[in-house]
């Protein structure tokens, strides 16, 4: 989702609650249009990250900090001369605009009061970061905009401060009923549209979630709206407005399969398909979606590889379990064959050389069959040959019958692995999956008498995911299949409570007892919430889990990774959604 004006509003609020009356303590400029900065306020520190990165504008409590240049540069050098050790006295966001304005209270030279403005504009390529005084003149910005970049308005030392055009837009904390119905009715565009275009800090995901409450096709004209439908589209965007009025965020992360897609402060009821992960506050949400979607991306990049192979070797690997099974189905007649044969011999003494036919009782069915005959052949010889047709058949349903199982083993195991792609979010992930395709000969490899490939890096071992219950009880995750064998066959005791999505590859979730008797219901609910989520099954909205005392698991001889069976257990049905659970590191 765009770093829209309701976010922004969700972000200057959180600001506000934190760092009015807070005192700057630090400044410092990591990247060329980029500010962190330190403030102190009732004996906490907040670390605000401000950005106006082209591609990527921000503005953001940040968790950690990046390494800082060892020699400030110029714009960070004045913030420190003229505000460091100043108090913020306001914050604020103009006109519903994407812009944040930071007021801060200081002492000059001369010991006078002072007030300056760090203004932030969250506008895409036009981002900027401006540092101007009380009354609007500019002091310095981050980026310096000429009449030659923008015949709009400069920004430039000693220039007044303007806010970017408007565009005719209102806002929509002003903005009445008659004048929304007729700037939408009025526009001869789409509804999303006439609504992002005309409402001042609206987005394009924002007017489509407005469209989705209100039950009409967003992509449909607005000439095609009804009285009935501009009362329920007004209805809607009202009670947005309503919302952020009353500072009713919900800040969130849609999800959609292990990648997240879109964040909002407002809740998302369109993306029915998809998983949404609620978070306290929205700077958890930007901090966690940002962090996420690069990672996925870089892991993705890294991945390509194993993915391919993974791939490739899923096709040609369910190409031939399909041939196995239409083979295995043209061996359902060798019963058949083994009947003709039977008969023939039962009743074929009367039959006369050259007929192409006869009539019999068979005696299992007591039903009458035909069986043909080849008249260039004698009686007996047909038996003969029915008898080897049967016998053929049956070898050869014999052999397949074994190689299906063993090639639907193989199929299942290929698509774990890509399940655990799926969910690799660092190069420790992708290193142990990597290691369990050379185990199982889908890459070739070379191993030293350590068993470390040779010419790679020693890659530091994996640990599983640990979680601890609201009860206060340990559960771990694993990440791939050889750790799913590991966290099973060795971490756990034999006491210990397992869970797993039922007929679908995923991670084992191990619960330790450590003594306890039972587990309280609520663990239970986690721990299932967790095998969901870790699993294929996590965009669906509801997961069947099975679950067993860890000593009801056993791995047969030969088998792949992560493979086990169990004949005892219990099965749940669990949302697969993580946030609440407690992950510890």
């Amino acid at each position: 989702m765009a770093f829209d004006g309701i976010v922004i509003s969700n972000v200057v609020r959180d600001m506000k609650e934190k760092l009015v009356d807070g005192r700057i303590y630090k400044i410092y400029q990591p990247e060329k249009d980029e500010l962190n900065i330190v403030i102190k306020n009732n004996r906490e520190n907040y670390r605000l990250l401000i950005s106006a990165d082209a591609s990527l504008p921000l503005i953001y409590f940040q968790q950690s900090a990046k390494e800082n240049p060892m020699t400030a540069p110029n714009f960070c050098m004045l913030l420190r001369k003229h505000i460091n050790n100043g108090r913020i006295v306001d914050i604020y966001q103009p006109g519903f605009e994407r812009i944040v304005v930071i007021v801060i209270e200081h002492l000059d030279e001369m010991g006078d009061l002072k007030r300056k403005k760090l203004i932030t504009e969250i506008m895409g390529k036009h981002s900027n970061i401006i540092f101007a005084t009380d009354d609007d003149i500019i002091i310095d910005s981050i980026k310096h905009i000429s009449h030659m970049i923008s015949s709009v308005r400069e920004v430039l030392p000693g220039r007044t401060y303007e806010y970017p055009p408007a565009g005719g837009k209102v806002s929509p904390l002003e903005i009445t009923e008659e004048n929304f119905r007729e700037r939408v009715k009025e526009s001869p565009v789409n509804i999303i549209k006439a609504i992002y275009q005309n409402i001042t800090g609206f987005s394009p995901v924002a007017a489509a979630e407005i469209c989705y409450r209100a039950g009409l096709d967003g992509n449909a004209s607005t000439a095609s709206l009804s009285e009935g439908d501009m009362d329920s589209l007004y209805s809607s965007f009202a009670g947005v407005v309503s919302d952020i009025k009353s500072g009713n965020y919900v800040p969130q992360i849609v999800i959609d399969g292990y990648t997240p897609v879109e964040f909002s402060s407002i809740e998302m009821t369109m993306y029915v398909d998809k998983m949404i992960e609620y978070r306290e506050n929205i700077s958890q949400v930007l901090d966690e979606y940002f962090y996420r979607k690069s990672a996925v991306t870089r892991i993705r990049q890294k991945s390509a590889d194993l993915r391919k192979i993974v791939s490739n070797a899923i096709e040609r690997t369910s190409k031939k379990y399909d041939l196995q099974l239409k083979q295995l189905k043209d061996t359902e007649s060798r019963e058949k064959y083994r009947i003709y044969g039977e008969l023939i011999n039962t009743y074929g003494y009367g039959i006369e050389p050259g007929t192409e036919s006869f009539e019999a009782l068979n005696y299992y069915t007591d039903e009458m069959v035909k069986i043909p005959l080849d008249k260039t052949i004698s009686v007996m010889d047909n038996s003969k040959r029915y008898f080897a047709k049967y016998n053929k058949l049956k070898r050869t349903y014999d052999a397949l019958a074994a190689l299906t199982v063993e090639t639907k083993e193989e199929l299942d195991h290929l698509i774990s692995v890509q399940t655990f792609l799926d969910m690799a979010i660092d190069e420790n992930y992708l290193t142990q999956v990597k290691e369990e395709l050379v185990a199982c000969g889908y890459i070739k490899g070379h191993y030293g008498r350590n068993g470390d490939r040779k010419g790679d890096r020693k890659a530091v071992k994996a640990k599983p995911l640990h979680y601890i219950s609201r009860d206060g009880f340990h559960m771990y995750v694993g990440k791939n299949n050889i750790q799913n064998d590991e966290l099973t066959f060795k971490l756990a005791n034999g006491g210990d409570m397992w869970f797993h999505a039922k007929k679908m590859p995923g991670s084992h979730v191990v619960v330790r007892l450590e003594g306890a008797g039972e587990l309280p219901d609520s663990t239970y609910e986690e721990a299932a919430r967790l095998a969901a989520y870790y699993s294929s099954g996590r965009t669906a909205p509801k997961v069947e889990i099975d679950y067993t005392e860890r000593r009801n698991i056993k791995k047969p001889t030969g088998a792949k990774p992560g493979f086990v069976i169990y004949h005892t257990n219990y099965s749940m049905i669990a949302e697969p959604q993580i946030a609440g659970i407690k992950e510890l590191v």
